[in-house]
């Protein structure tokens, strides 16, 4: 019965009702600053949606083909069981999750699988309208959040033994931690900085496809 209510509040004559201003965060943000991006399925490669549906199917714990805030809210939970951390760190992180994945389309009935890459795409478009006009990025907002729980010695840097408590807590092989490692340590200093971490995952989610990001979270093709 969960499913299907979840299924009726997204669909319309079995179809999917897509995005718009009216269901989409993004969007209506975008069109708020006169920003007329349109998604268009025949810009995607193959091999970028099937990293997005990927990261989907992780997200989406109770398999039912749709992604619910709750669901997303498990793996702050998780990095609480990992991490030495506080309670106000846990917070910041799931203030941050929330903001963060609200923009990405999951809305009050949750994001069906059919409308995650769309939603993906029109979200990473806002990403590069709020830098053009100066404003915070929400990828930095969330990476910053991973960031304070993951620098469990609290140097101002993570470690690659750091890095991996974010891979078991996503339940990714930890050797796509060394991966991660390499593409984000751009000065070679062993160990990443905050910009450094922000600016992998800005490539991971907004770049055109690029087969040297597919590793980050062991998604090889």
């Amino acid at each position: 019965k969960q499913w299907y209510q979840r299924r009726v509040a997204i669909t319309a004559g079995g179809k999917s009702v897509g995005l718009n201003v009216h269901n989409n965060e993004s969007y209506k943000w975008l069109r708020s600053v006169g920003n007329n991006w349109q998604y268009d399925v025949k810009t995607m490669d193959p091999k970028m949606l099937a990293r997005l549906y990927k990261r989907f199917d992780t997200f989406d714990l109770d398999t039912d083909g749709v992604m619910m805030m709750d669901e997303i809210l498990y793996w702050p939970e998780r990095m609480r069981e990992l991490c030495n951390a506080s309670d106000e760190q846990i917070k910041s992180m799931q203030d941050a999750v929330q903001k963060f994945f609200v923009m990405k389309g999951v809305g009050p009935d949750g994001c069906a699988r059919e409308n995650w890459v769309e939603a993906n795409r029109v979200f990473a478009e806002a990403e590069r309208e709020r830098a053009r006009r100066g404003e915070p990025s929400l990828i930095a907002l969330l990476s910053n959040a991973y960031y304070d729980v993951l620098d469990d010695d609290g140097d101002g840097t993570v470690s690659l033994e750091e890095l991996k408590t974010m891979m078991k807590a996503f339940d990714v092989p930890q050797e796509a931690a060394y991966t991660f490692f390499e593409k984000a340590d751009i000065d070679g200093s062993g160990k990443l900085e905050r910009n450094e971490m922000v600016l992998l995952f800005q490539n991971f989610w907004m770049s055109e496809y690029d087969p040297q990001w597919d590793g980050i979270y062991a998604f090889k093709y």
